[in-house]
């Protein structure tokens, strides 16, 4: 059969010996003389193929060595400025919000540096640069991103006027700073999500929808007399595409703007345990389960169940206590426009802002009214300050990774010295989280629709796809068309295809609508493999029972 195969390489005529014919009748030889010869010379094009392949791959590769020298800097310096362009619009707010309470500019730079990540590291230099001169630094900071980020600059600008402004005058200066900043991460952000709809497009339709419809007609192909071997398959399949994949996943990400990046959790959080041996037991049942799943399949299903259901389920074991303590994070802030209205009000009235906190907290839904119950409870146990209630060793967000709701923990503290005039600024800052949050909602909205499609193809569509086709080759093989494909050899060439699919699509899908963050990216891909190779066992299970 493998001579046969070798010699439809060769189509054209050729000639034979007395030799080999009466060499091939004393071996009892099932071809003839003509097969043997013409698979000889489809062997000699098949190595030449490979070799122009190989060629091939290592110019390749050494191409992209070269680029990759003169460019890949640049790259990734894009990339590490983009993400820090990512808390521009929460720096803004903190120098507003912190204007709003006491208008000098030194010290509302100042403060908004205090927070974290490049960004506020550039600030805090341009402060300290400004330290002892008539400037806050504010009009470098801004001068330096200009060319990243024009609205950064222009709500800067802004803000370093307010300080100068007139009393009636500055709350509507400050407005306009906001408005800069969100109205010009909002632009971007929409104009990202159109311009990217083509490439996305595209890259679904090129590299998973495509792939996925000759992969279907491959058996049929097969039978047709289509010479396709299953060295190939792999290479196409396995390699190649994924290859493909990944680059064009690489370049629509360089280019997406940062914005909003997750609250950061290290491995050191009380909340994530550092032993690996959870992810690793977590692991091994899932790839016990799989084995067991996959005992009345073919033996080679194994190869891929296995692995594909203990990877997944050791990301998902592992990643899955960051992303719990991020939830948190979040819950915390979804009401924090109800807390600093509520709270803001009462200082208006003439109450403390530790008293205005205690008899809000019962009135605020959620996480967050458990929060601000939390710092009460810590102020009258401790006697202790706001501040420290709040962000202390003993404080309701000591524990709590969110910028959003430490800038506004800051914030109250200062207040709280300021006493009653300051309570217009509470309520002003509930409007600049909500403005925030807006943002932030509409941001992850328009990239939802762009890769809603590369999630559910990367999980359920295409190992769907994937395992119904085996089994059709499967069927094939056992009927009168002969076997177009040794199954075992095609169903791991396939199943690796769409398992490895699942991981790649999980990851661009997920780091193209919340950046590239490494535990949600991780957890994210856990789950798509558990669900692609659940899928790709189904659709095999089930197109065999219909066939």
């Amino acid at each position: 059969m493998t001579l046969r195969q070798l010699a439809q390489l060769y189509p054209f005529p050729v000639e034979t010996d007395a030799d080999l014919e009466r060499a091939l009748a004393y071996l009892g030889a099932s071809v003839t003389a003509e097969t043997v010869v013409r698979a000889g010379y489809g062997t000699a094009v098949l190595l030449g193929l490979c070799g122009i392949l190989v060629l091939a791959v290592v110019g390749s590769v050494s191409l992209g060595a070269i680029y990759a020298a003169r460019r890949g800097p640049v790259a990734l310096a894009t990339a590490r400025r983009t993400a820090a362009l990512g808390t521009a619009p929460a720096l803004v707010a903190r120098l507003v919000l912190r204007m709003r309470i006491e208008p000098v500019s030194e010290r509302a730079a100042a403060f908004a540096a205090r927070s974290h990540g490049p960004l506020a590291a550039s600030l805090r230099e341009h402060v300290r640069r400004a330290s002892g001169t008539p400037q806050s630094g504010l009009a470098a900071f801004g001068s330096t991103w200009a060319d990243w980020n024009p609205p950064l600059r222009r709500a800067v600008l802004l803000v370093a006027a307010a300080a100068d402004a007139p009393a009636s005058d500055r709350n509507r200066t400050l407005d306009r700073a906001m408005d800069a900043i969100l109205d010009g991460t909002r632009d971007r952000m929409a104009t990202f999500a159109e311009r990217v709809r083509g490439p996305t497009t595209a890259l679904y339709a090129f590299g998973v929808l495509l792939p996925l419809a000759l992969v279907a007609v491959l058996p049929a192909a097969r039978v047709a007399g289509f010479p396709i071997s299953v060295p190939v398959l792999v290479t196409v399949y396995d390699l190649l595409l994924p290859g493909l994949l990944v680059a064009a996943g690489a370049w629509l990400l360089v280019r997406r703007p940062a914005a909003f990046p997750p609250p950061e959790v290290s491995r050191s959080h009380p909340s994530v345990p550092d032993r690996r041996w959870p992810a690793l037991v977590a692991g091994a049942v899932a790839g016990l389960v799989a084995l067991a799943g996959t005992a009345p399949l073919p033996a080679w299903t194994r190869w891929l169940g296995v692995p594909g259901a203990a990877l997944g389920a050791t990301l998902v074991a592992w990643f899955r206590p960051v992303k719990l303590v991020r939830d948190d994070a979040r819950a915390v802030e979804a009401h924090l426009t109800d807390a600093l209205y509520l709270v803001g009000r009462r200082v208006s009235d003439g109450k403390a802002v530790e008293s205005a906190i205690e008899d809000a907290a019962p009135e605020v839904a959620g996480r967050t009214g458990e929060m601000l119950g939390e710092t009460a409870s810590v102020q009258r146990r401790l006697r202790i300050g706001v501040r420290e209630a709040f962000l202390g060793e003993y404080g309701a967000l000591a524990d709590v990774p969110s910028p959003q709701a430490r800038s506004v923990a800051s914030l109250l503290a200062l207040a709280a010295r300021e006493g009653r005039p300051a309570g217009r600024a509470i309520v002003s800052m509930a409007d600049h989280v909500d403005d925030l949050q807006r943002v932030e909602r509409e941001a992850g909205r328009e990239l939802a629709r762009v890769t809603g499609t590369l999630r559910n193809t990367a999980a359920i569509f295409g190992p769907l796809v994937g395992g119904a086709t085996v089994a059709l080759a499967d069927a094939m093989a056992g009927g009168s068309l002969g076997e177009p494909f040794p199954t075992a050899a095609l169903g791991l060439a396939v199943g690796g295809y769409v398992i490895l699919l699942a991981a790649i699509l999980a990851a661009l899908a997920t780091a193209l609508a919340r950046g590239f963050d490494r535990a949600l990216v991780g957890y994210r891909v856990g789950l798509a493999l558990l669900a692609a190779v659940g899928s790709f066992l189904a659709g095999f299970a089930g197109a065999g029972f219909a066939v």
